[in-house]
């Protein structure tokens, strides 16, 4: 009932989305240009003959007398090889030579989107190979680095390339199926977006069209196949690899990132046995690099030039001896330090969510994950989370419960866990669970919020649920309470209920239902 619908708004929102990002692509274009004069755009052999259009930025001294440390920058999904232009600068003033290159399949590089397939991994060691070859890179001093799917391509090239010695995977992901089928449950707008800035401004390989289609389609039968083909292209997979090499890898990304939620990235970056540091800050899926790549200082382009500078030019700046782990709230404040991702939730606090609650399904209740990059960015810029006036909901499609009110703030850090007994009256079917902050008159902002679906349920028979919301830092203050909302159809997601279903949640007395909130040590 609802995939028709979905489909007609992601449409609408792809389209939309990808002429923003290409225009402010092609704005960024005469800027970068203007602040790189001595840039060189060459043409680079990559896998299986394939030519990649790339960039080359030296230091100013460079006389051919010595040599410097290599930075390899693969493009963003979408953007065009101007894209690290200004921050290809400011390396290259440091004493880096940098190459930057449109990855394949792109504009006017060659071939065909491979979504960091096996070809787009060997690129990133065909282009080392010919900075080796035609600049004065030093071999044993290596970098890569690169936003979104950049990002991506650079984490599985470390994990493929032991030459590369350091990394910076921005706004990236860990686990493609994670990132936009969490939960069993198609991510659609942000897939839509993808695809959609796929078609305008690349090439689209067939085996990328048959597996959106497939996607988008719901089709169960490709399921299997569909997951197959993300795990290929997922540093997760092959993270016994990248510790084995053992570059350094720092991480960041956004709390709101609608394409690759944080979960992922966390739980991989507890993986990772070498030298490692993670940052999460307000924002949605590259907003945080975004002002960065006009030239405008930023913390995270900051941290990625001393993370380089301490890794590759071993400057004693003393990034290796602060706390890995750098959180900053969506609320307020400045960073937080933790030895771990573990110790960002120290302690948790459950809510009980007793009772037995029956909602009806098809109907948005009013409850959403708002839309795609607008409602982080609001957020981000404002501290305007999508929002709902929770004593409003309708409970026939949306179950509710809140906890008391709260006498301190309390500081809400990592990833919220919702454990309950569920019993549909259909084999499949969507929920999606939102954790609001509730004010006094009742308005709740969103606190973070996650999708579940199931299939081959026996419709009748009750079965355990447990989902992990998506991780934040979130301050609720003095006098509010939390709330837990469950409804079953979210504009962000592509629902799998059979109309007329219903879903009941209970709280059996030897296991009892919970939403489980991890808090900040105080």
């Amino acid at each position: 009932m609802g995939l028709h619908r979905h489909a007609l708004r992601t449409t609408a929102v792809g389209a939309v989305s990808a002429a923003l990002i290409t225009g402010g692509t092609l704005g960024l274009t005469p800027t970068a240009q203007a602040a790189t004069g001595g840039v060189r755009f060459v043409d680079i052999t990559g896998d299986g003959g394939t030519v990649l259009k790339g960039n080359v930025v030296t230091p100013a001294d460079s006389d051919g007398t010595r040599t410097y440390p290599l930075i390899v920058l693969p493009t963003s999904w979408g953007l065009p090889q101007v894209e690290y232009l200004a921050q290809a600068q400011k390396l290259a003033d440091s004493g880096y030579v940098v190459v930057g290159y449109n990855v394949r399949g792109f504009w006017q590089s060659g071939g065909e989107i491979e979504v960091a397939g096996p070809p787009d991994v060997a690129d990133t060691s065909k282009v080392i190979d010919w900075a080796l070859a035609n600049t004065p890179a030093d071999a044993r001093r290596i970098g890569v680095a690169g936003v979104s799917y950049g990002a991506g391509i650079s984490l599985l090239a470390a994990e493929h390339d032991k030459r590369i010695k350091a990394v910076a995977a921005l706004s990236g992901w860990a686990d493609l199926i994670d990132s936009i089928y969490s939960g069993r449950t198609e991510h659609t707008e942000a897939t839509a977006l993808l695809g959609g800035v796929g078609a305008l401004t690349g090439r689209p390989s067939a085996e990328l069209r048959q597996t959106l289609e497939g996607f988008f389609s719901s089709d169960l039968s490709k399921e299997q196949e569909m997951i197959a083909w993300g795990r290929r292209r997922s540093p997760e997979t092959y993270v016994d690899q990248l510790d084995k090499n053992g570059p350094a890898v720092f991480m960041a990304n956004a709390w709101g990132d609608t394409i690759f939620p944080p979960n992922q990235y966390a739980r991989f970056y507890e993986e990772l046995t070498g030298p490692k540091r993670l940052e999460f800050r307000p924002g949605d899926h590259a907003t945080a690099e975004l002002a960065g790549l006009f030239g405008v200082p930023n913390d995270v382009w900051k941290d990625t030039g001393r993370w380089f500078d301490h890794y590759l030019r071993g400057e004693d700046n003393g990034i290796d001896r602060e706390q890995p782990v750098q959180l900053k709230s969506r609320s307020a404040g400045g960073y937080e330090g933790y030895p771990d991702w573990k110790s960002v939730g120290a302690t948790t606090r459950k809510i009980a969510l007793a009772g037995t609650t029956t909602i009806h399904t098809n109907i948005d209740s009013g409850a959403d994950g708002g839309i795609i990059f607008l409602s982080s960015v609001l957020d981000q810029l404002a501290r305007v989370p999508p929002m709902a006036a929770i004593p409003l909901l309708p409970r026939r499609w949306a179950a509710v419960w809140q906890s008391e009110r709260y006498a301190s703030a309390q500081q809400v850090r990592g990833t919220a866990r919702l454990h309950t007994t569920l019993t549909p009256t259909k084999e499949s079917g969507t929920l999606v669970a939102y954790l609001y902050d509730v004010g006094l008159l009742g308005l709740g902002k969103l606190v973070s919020n996650a999708p579940y679906t199931f299939h081959g349920q026996t419709p009748g028979k009750p079965f355990g649920v447990d989902l992990d919301l998506y991780s934040t830092a979130y301050d609720v203050p003095a006098g509010h309470r939390l709330a837990l909302v469950v409804d079953t159809v979210d504009p962000l997601y592509i629902e799998h209920n059979p109309s007329g279903a219903q879903l009941t949640f209970s709280s059996p007395a030897n296991d009892p239902s919970y939403v489980s909130i991890p808090l900040r040590e105080q």
